[in-house]
């Protein structure tokens, strides 16, 4: 059982966790681990929560004694969520910082282009929350701790159809590739069951003002309108839609499950489904996170992106102990990165915060998806999903 930290224990840790390089033979004792993420703007809260709980659990490594006697350090930058800003984020980390592996990127744009960099240099890369099916298009070197959009739209679609019994929905959506993935895939399998998407209206990331798009979506008469998008933007929208009085159903995705939303727009998310990651299972490595969690950043509650994040530094702390096992050492980092890479790829039946873990020959989370149903402000767990044989079974 992984042990609770307290607050000075994880103050204290962190002191320890700044060092120069990395080497198993003398001179310096850190492992470095990068992270890239959004720690400023407006979807600051998801970098910021993935990069605490990826710190907890670094911090609880070192208290452990660390990996092969090293200790782990966390070297976090901000993406702002933006394209170029995370590249040279990677830039940074694996040139200069010689990290042996990469958390994040958190969104998916900037994930997209790391990875294509990862898969060219030799980095392993474990994103918590980029979800568009191409993250992983490339194999080898890349791995997510989320479901893939494809996985996530199919069972949407499939849950939207059959369960919600829906036959006409609209969509809304930013131009980005997660939301357009996502938007997409629903509308392909939506439509391929027999129903139909009344309108597919976009916006760009930063808008502020969707009422043009609800009134279009208004006049096409949809049974419920899906928006997969970031938490800043479907706020607006639903209070927006409110204002418009429409009222109309709202479907979404896994960006809801960031709990912002209801400081954002917590008068307008009562009735509001969604589909996102599986909840996991009631387990002492859950409970003990979420208590370590909570305790060492004010009080705050990790959301699903974040125990993604927790699980992803486990499941490298596991790689680098194999790794060390087989004979690793830091005098040629490429090496190092490969066998590194070799030892992810061989995680079997990881136990973690999100319970079971295996990754699929892609890189992808082997999972299921999780439908929620946002009672108020308190999202209801209803049960965890999967298509088989072109037909949605609850799982649990």
């Amino acid at each position: 059982m992984r042990k609770v930290l307290a607050i000075a224990l994880v103050a204290l840790v962190a002191v320890f966790s700044v060092a120069a390089g990395g080497s198993s033979e003398g001179g310096a004792d850190t492992l470095k681990i990068g992270f890239i993420g959004p720690l400023t703007g407006d979807n600051a809260n998801y970098g910021i929560r993935c990069s605490n709980a990826a710190r907890l659990a670094i911090n609880e490594i070192n208290e452990a004694g660390g990996v092969n006697g090293m200790q782990l350090e966390l070297i976090a930058e901000d993406s702002q969520g933006a394209v170029d800003r995370a590249i040279s984020s990677y830039e940074k980390l694996a040139y200069t910082d010689d990290v042996v592996a990469i958390i994040g990127p958190v969104f998916t744009s900037p994930a997209l282009a790391v990875a294509q960099r990862c898969y060219e240099d030799g980095v392993v890369m474990i994103s918590p929350s980029a979800t568009h099916k191409d993250v992983t298009a490339l194999g080898d070197w890349v791995y997510r701790t989320v479901p893939s959009d494809s996985l996530q739209s199919e069972v949407a679609a499939h849950y939207f159809y059959e369960v919600l019994g829906y036959r006409n929905i609209a969509c809304l959506y930013a131009m980005n590739d997660y939301s357009q993935g996502l938007a997409e895939g629903v509308e392909e399998t939506f439509t391929a069951l027999g129903g139909t998407i009344t309108s597919m209206q976009t916006c760009m990331v930063g808008d502020r003002d969707f009422r043009t798009q609800l009134g279009e979506i208004r006049t096409t008469n949809p049974e419920a309108i899906y928006i997969p998008n970031y938490t800043v933007e479907d706020a607006q929208i639903l209070e927006q839609a409110s204002q418009l009085g429409m009222n109309i159903p709202f479907l979404s995705s896994d960006g809801f499950s960031d709990p912002e939303i209801y400081n954002l727009a917590g008068d307008f998310t009562d009735g509001v489904i969604y589909v996102g990651p599986a909840q996991a299972e009631a387990s002492t490595i859950l409970a003990d996170f979420q208590a370590a969690y909570s305790a060492a950043y004010n009080g705050d509650a990790p959301d699903s992106f974040a125990t993604n994040s927790y699980d992803a530094t486990y499941i490298l702390r596991d790689a680098l102990l194999r790794v060390f096992e087989n004979g690793g050492d830091l005098s040629d980092i490429d090496a190092f990165r490969a066998m590194v890479n070799e030892q992810v790829k061989a995680t079997d039946d990881f136990e973690g915060a999100n319970g079971i873990i295996n990754f699929a020959a892609n890189g992808d989370m082997v999972a299921s998806q999780g439908v929620y149903d946002v009672e108020g402000t308190t999202p209801v767990y209803v049960g965890s999903f999967q298509v088989v044989d072109n037909h949605i079974v609850q799982v649990d």
